[in-house]
């Protein structure tokens, strides 16, 4: 079955199972090894993308789901730019990673959430961002956070 998708920007045709979940469409499909396979259950975030802006875990969502939606990956976080986004300079200075695996996916959810909301609360932030980090690196991710809201 032909599925079609914009991936950064770039409008693709796929031939693919409708059900094979969008995780393994990028990696697999498109060679865009950024967005990461953490749990398989949609429940540690590591593979979060932007699927029309939002925050999106891929791992068990359906390519047949986002057929003819628009979907970012961490690849083109920055606009497909060499420079940085001001997140991932911020995410930088505070030394957020790790080890770094589930970074992809973290930036995706923060972008996500800073881009409806540029002051988030903690609670707000503990809401939206429900990714798992085993390093623990939550403190540096908040600061990160913080360093970019707008007073």
């Amino acid at each position: 079955m032909t599925i079609s998708i914009t991936v950064n920007g770039e409008h693709r045709e796929l031939d693919v199972e409708p059900d094979m979940p969008l995780l393994w469409v990028l990696r697999d499909e498109l060679g865009l090894t950024g967005t990461k396979f953490g749990c398989g259950v949609a429940a540690c975030g590591a593979c979060t993308v932007h699927v029309n802006g939002e925050a999106m875990r891929t791992c068990t969502l359906p390519v047949e789901a986002v057929a003819g939606k628009d979907i970012t990956t961490i690849e083109a976080l920055n606009g497909g730019g060499a420079d940085l986004t001001a997140l991932q300079q911020a995410w930088i200075e505070h030394q957020v990673p790790q080890c770094g695996y589930c970074q992809s996916g973290m930036l995706m959810a923060v972008s996500s959430l800073l881009a409806t909301n540029a002051n988030p609360s903690d609670d707000e932030i503990d809401a939206a961002i429900t990714n798992i980090c085993r390093c623990g690196t939550y403190p540096r991710i908040r600061a990160a956070i913080r360093s970019l809201s707008v007073a």
